[in-house]
């Protein structure tokens, strides 16, 4: 099947929203810190979604910008189409499928690394996905994953695995990367922006290009049903989940304000929506351009 793309243009800068699958997630005590799973069911009821599984999509994007191709994240990697039966690691057919070459991505960003980030940035065979691509990622980011320190005071299980792929995935780049800083342009019109708690270098970005702007959300709410309406709920994949409370308020509240649309990496294709305030959270309108 061939993979659905979506375009739009924020001023002379092109966004391709490209599709690499999905992940069918249990709905259940784990998935929050700081509520349980009959709530976290009714978040999902509440928008009209099956309350026993969550859908968790992954959609990176390609920037047109300066002459440059610039890619924002990477997706589960290709090597996942295949023990996925297909569901996910579909980021390079859907290159295929918006006419742009792998060879051709000039920059690769990377927002924060957990794994559907970074493992698109190696093929099945641990060769570079992207050959001749500059590879930006953020500099907090890269100092803490890159700590042999911090990585033997990891806790076992969920930190310890995502040192042991980070240094799998930059090993097999000889970890020739270019760290970028918050508050700084890192390419032609486009602005990096912290936003940890996710992470610790967890990064958003602002696109700006000829009066328009989009707001590049990487995972400040990873699911658009859960927690937008409930912004203080913790993620058991966040590294801080107060601090990602805190940015999350933050970052929405600004997006609400300024009227901001906003570029999501977790929501549903093509992810491209607008932030409202709604009682004491938020919620989220569908978006088919800018």
């Amino acid at each position: 099947m061939t993979p659905e793309i979506y375009r739009y243009k924020v001023g002379d800068i092109e966004v391709t929203v490209l599709p690499d699958g999905y992940r069918i997630v249990p709905v259940d005590d784990k998935y929050l810190t700081n509520a349980s799973g009959a709530e976290l069911a009714k978040a999902l009821a509440a928008a009209g979604l099956p309350t026993d599984k969550m859908k968790n999509t992954y959609t990176p994007i390609v920037l047109t910008t300066g002459g440059k191709r610039v890619l924002f994240d990477t997706g589960v990697g290709e090597a996942a189409s295949k023990e996925s039966k297909g569901e996910r690691g579909m980021l390079n057919a859907s290159l295929a499928a918006a006419g742009i070459d792998r060879g051709a991505i000039d920059v690769v960003v990377i927002s924060h690394f957990h794994a559907d980030h970074v493992n698109g940035l190696l093929m099945a065979d641990n060769s570079r996905a992207f050959p001749n691509a500059e590879i930006m990622v953020p500099e907090v980011e890269w100092r803490f994953w890159m700590d042999d320190g911090e990585m033997s005071r990891a806790s076992p299980g969920r930190m310890t695995e995502l040192f042991a792929n980070n240094r799998r995935v930059f090993g097999a780049l000889d970890r020739k990367v270019t760290p970028y800083a918050w508050d700084k342009e890192i390419v032609k019109g486009v602005t990096a922006v912290g936003t940890p708690g996710h992470s610790i270098g967890h990064t958003s970005f602002v696109v700006s290009s000829g009066g328009k702007r989009i707001f590049v959300q990487s995972d400040v709410c990873n699911n658009f049903a859960v927690f937008a309406p409930h912004p203080d709920w913790h993620g058991a994949f966040d590294q801080d989940g107060a601090q990602a409370a805190v940015t999350r308020r933050k970052v929405y509240d600004m997006l609400a304000a300024e009227r901001l649309p906003v570029q999501a990496f977790h929501f549903p294709f093509p992810a491209l929506r607008m932030v409202e305030k709604a009682g004491d959270g938020y919620r989220t309108v569908a978006l088919t351009g800018v």
